[in-house]
C-alpha cells in the first residue's frame, strides 16, 4: 500500500550501515523538520555523529525539505556538513525527490527516503520506487498543518503495525 512505509523506526539515527547494506541503499534523501531538526531548530541527538558515519561509509546524502526557509536548511546543511539540499521539494509530488536523485546520481532502487510523515515522505518514496523509511517525529510540537494530519497518520501506523505483526506469525 502506498501509505505504508517499508520500515518504521524510532528515530533517524536508528538507520544503521548494516540496514542500508541489507537493502542495497547507497544514498539517503532526508526530511528536515521533525526528522533531523526539531521545532526549536535543535538537531536530533547523535545526528552529527550519525551523518559522519554515513559519509565514512560512502553513503550519499541530500536533504529534501518542503520548507522554503533557506537560512534554516542552510544552517542544518552546514552544521551536518551535507552539501546537498532541496528547498520547496513539494513532497508527496515527485519533483523534489527526482531533483535529489539527479544530484545523488544514484538509481531509485538504491535510495531511501527518510522522514516523519506518511502523507509526504512515505508516499513520495513509494511513488518513486525508493525505500520508504518512516521515523517517529523528534517532538510532538509541529506546524499547524502537520498537527492536523497526525491523528490520521497515527491511525495508519497502527494498521501498518498490526499488519506487519500478523505477517510475522
Amino acid at each position: 500500500m502506498i501509505l505504508y512505509p517499508k520500515l518504521y523506526l524510532e528515530k533517524v539515527t536508528d538507520i544503521t550501515i548494516e540496514l542500508l547494506k541489507k537493502y542495497h541503499i547507497e544514498a539517503l534523501i532526508l526530511d528536515m523538520d521533525n526528522t533531523l531538526l526539531d521545532f526549536d531548530k535543535k538537531i536530533v541527538e547523535g545526528g552529527k555523529q550519525w551523518v559522519e558515519q554515513l559519509k565514512r561509509n560512502e553513503i550519499k546524502i541530500c536533504i529534501a525539505s518542503n520548507s522554503g526557509k533557506k537560512e534554516k536548511v542552510e544552517m542544518l546543511s552546514n552544521e551536518l556538513e551535507i552539501g546537498n539540499y532541496i528547498l520547496w521539494s513539494m513532497k508527496p509530488l515527485k519533483f523534489g525527490v527526482k531533483k535529489a536523485q539527479k544530484i545523488l546520481k544514484t538509481k531509485n532502487e538504491n535510495i531511501a527516503v527518510v522522514g516523519d510523515q506518511i502523507f509526504t515522505d512515505v508516499i513520495v518514496a513509494n511513488r518513486c520506487h525508493m525505500l520508504s523509511i518512516l521515523v517517529k517525529p523528534i517532538k510532538e510540537k509541529d506546524i499547524w498543518i502537520t498537527k492536523m494530519k497526525r491523528p490520521l497518520e497515527n491511525y495508519i501506523i497502527q494498521k501498518f503495525l498490526k499488519k506487519t505483526k500478523e505477517g510475522e506469525k
